[in-house]
């Protein structure tokens, strides 16, 4: 698994795997319910804070969002 910096990736495709990974979560926001744009944004901004990696999967050939729990995870898994 490969961490992909968020710089390298353009805005138009950044934006679609946060959505994506937005919509297979089903992540419940709270009471109310939260439009895609304001999750997106939330996601973007823990991804810039470091709270969350992109990543990419050479044998499945995708890219996945981890919290840097999961990410620490798969790590330890590895050792």
């Amino acid at each position: 698994m490969i961490l992909v910096p968020p710089d390298r990736l353009g805005a138009d495709i950044l934006t679609a795997l946060i959505e994506e990974f937005i919509l297979q979560e089903g992540t419940d926001y709270g009471r109310y319910e939260t439009a895609l744009a304001n999750k997106t944004e939330q996601v973007r901004r823990q991804i810039d804070k470091g709270e969350v990696f992109i990543t990419y999967d050479e044998q499945t050939e995708s890219c996945n969002l981890l919290t840097k729990r999961e990410y620490q995870r798969y790590q330890d898994s590895l050792v």
